[in-house]
Parts: structure tokens; sequence; C-alpha cells
């Protein structure tokens, strides 16, 4: 008996150190797609907050971190702008037209659920997932270049090499502290000693405020999600123009999600439920859409970094949840002084990770 509470005790630490190293990369990420769908930062933020801690708690798969995605948000720029058009000359009821949409979305996901759908992922031939993550490992490491940019220009001289050497010395500290100890989260590890440096040593190199700010936003410091749904008419015009753009968002978001969960199975030596998943995938959208968030799915990049630092239980995914709302409401002036190079080496180091490199 006790050595079974000791383990529980072990994995409870883990889950929570893990799912705080999750919420510190989930800030950019989820900020950066919130630019690519044309929406405000806090959109994003709130997305991954309320489908994040929704799955965690229902969801199919333990250590399975969702928010907002890169996937769903080149679908969604397209449904703003067109939702813009619709209105009159500075209504903006895209942002509204994409609430609708995701609450739609959200609904379809839970009936692929309901109907047992989600069985099907474990169909797809191995070969098939192996171009799934290594298209996935290249796409986020694609992504992360766009941070060696400033103002829409690569970095030169001085700024180049700090923005280097801070992501080396990340990706360091993540290959060579598990070789001194595994009692900590290596990628936690690395960005706290990182900022550090950063604050204490007065290095000039981009911050997630100098990001958030760079891209139009003001901030991440807010109040909770509040009940809003959407104002636009219910009419059937407003149907035909939502429905299929809700039926790719889900659709996308299953196949990304189911994808991720069938990753993380072999990762684990697992199962999770794919069912299960599916109507929790579909109730975070729904209640992202009420309650003013862009929707996501599975992200994986972040469940990654949750399994390489011992997150397993469903409490790592609750903590990362929370742990970003707490950011929102208090903790944004301390988080806003996070640069971002530690954030990149911790990426870089997802994408050597993710990789299949027995496919050579």
């Amino acid at each position: 008996m006790t050595e079974f509470i000791n383990k529980r005790a072990s994995n409870a630490k883990n889950d929570i150190l893990s799912g705080l190293t999750v919420a510190l990369a989930l800030v950019p990420e989820a900020v950066a797609f919130a630019f690519v769908a044309g929406v405000d930062p806090l959109v994003g933020l709130y997305a991954a907050f309320m489908i994040g801690l929704i799955t965690s708690v229902f969801g199919g798969r333990p250590g399975m971190i969702s928010g907002a995605t890169g996937a769903l948000a080149v679908v969604m720029v397209a449904l703003v702008a067109e939702g813009n058009a619709l209105g009159q000359e500075g209504e903006q009821l895209g942002l509204y037209y994409l609430f609708a949409t995701v609450i739609l979305m959200g609904g379809i996901q839970m009936l692929a659920g309901v109907f047992k759908l989600g069985k099907f992922i474990r169909l797809i031939p191995h070969p098939v997932m192996m171009g799934f993550v290594n298209g996935l490992a290249i796409v986020i490491f694609i992504s992360q270049l766009g941070m060696f940019k400033s103002q829409g220009e690569w970095l030169q001289g001085v700024s180049l090499y700090t923005m280097m050497g801070l992501v080396a010395i990340t990706m360091l500290i993540m290959i060579f502290l598990p070789m001194l100890t595994k009692k900590i989260p290596a990628a936690l590890t690395a960005i706290v000693v990182v900022s550090m440096v950063v604050i204490f040593g007065e290095l000039e190199t981009e911050t997630v405020r100098s990001f958030i700010v760079a891209n139009g936003g003001e901030g991440i410091k807010a109040g909770l999600p509040s009940f809003q749904f959407p104002l636009i008419s219910l009419s059937l015009e407003t149907l035909f123009f939502i429905t299929p753009y809700a039926l790719i968002l889900a659709a996308i978001g299953l196949i990304e999600s189911l994808m991720t969960l069938n990753l993380i199975d072999e990762l684990t030596d697992s199962h999770g439920s794919g069912n299960r998943e599916c109507v929790a995938q579909g109730t975070g959208n729904l209640v992202n859409g009420l309650f003013g968030g862009m929707g996501g799915c599975a992200m994986i990049g972040q469940s990654i970094i949750n399994i390489k630092s011992g997150g397993r239980g469903r409490l790592s995914g609750i903590t990362a949840s929370l742990a970003l709302l707490f950011f929102i409401l208090f903790g944004s002036n301390y988080i806003e002084q996070v640069p971002i190079a530690a954030l990149v080496g911790v990426m870089f180091m997802v994408v050597f990770g993710t990789f299949a490199w027995s496919s050579f």
C-alpha cells in the first residue's frame, strides 16, 4: 500500500512539473496561431485553456495536450476574412462567425464519438503514421525559424548570435540534465535557467511580451472568459456559410487528435479511447464557441513535451490548463519576460524527439 501511494505521489509531482513546462510552451504557440487566424491573442489563449482542461478531464488519452493549433488556424483565417466581408464596413462579424462555426464543429465531433467513428484510427498503416510524425516534425521546425525574424526581417549581428546562443544553452541543458538527474523536467529547468540569464544579464533579446507587441497585441493579461453567444443572424444563409467550414475543421481536428493519440499510445505502450476523445474534443470546442475561444485540437508538440517531461496522467493536462489561466489572470508580467529563445530551444528538442529517424 505504501509503495502504491509513493508511486502515485511521484507521478503527481511529475505531472505537475510537466504541466507547468507545457503551459509555458503553450503561450507563444496559442498567441501565434491566433495571429494566423486573424483574431486577438486572448482568443487563442482562452481556447488553449478551455479545450485543454476539458479534454484533460474527460478525454480518452491521459497525458495528451490540446489547444489552439496551426492546422485549424489556416482554415479559420479564410472564414474570419469572409465573415468580415459579409457584414457592414467596420462591423467585424468574422469573429462571431468563427464562434458559431466552432460550436457547430464541436457538435459534429461529438456525433463522431457517439457513433464510434474514432475506432477507425486504428486502421491507419504504420508508414502513414511515420509520414504524419515526420511531416509534423518538419512543420514544427519551420514554424520555429520564424522566431529568428524581427518585424519580418531575419535577425543579424549581435541579436542573431544572442538568440542562437540562448537556444543552444536551452538544448544543451535538455540533453545533459537527464544524465545527472531525472527528478526535475529538463525542459522546465532550461526555460527557468535561460530566463534568469536574460533577466539578470540584461540581455537584449525577443521575449514573449515583445513577440506579442510586435504582432499587434497588447499583452496576455485579462479576466475570465465570459459567455457570449455569437451575435449573428440565425438563418439558413448563415448555416450554409458556416457548415462547410465546420465540417472541414471538425475533420482536421479529429484526424490530428486521433493520430496524436495513436502516437502517444505507442510512446507510452498504453491504449487510449478514440471515441471518448472525439466526444471530449467536441465538448471542448462547443464550450470554446460559447465562451470566446477559437477552438482547437490535440497538439503533438506540447503532447511530446509532456510525455518526455514525465507527464502521464490527467493531472498534467489539468495543471497546464490551470497554469495558463493563472498566467492570464495574475502572472502575465512574469511570463511575458520569458525569452522566446528558451521556448524555441524546447521546440527544437521536440522536433528531434518527434521525427522517426528509423524511417531512413
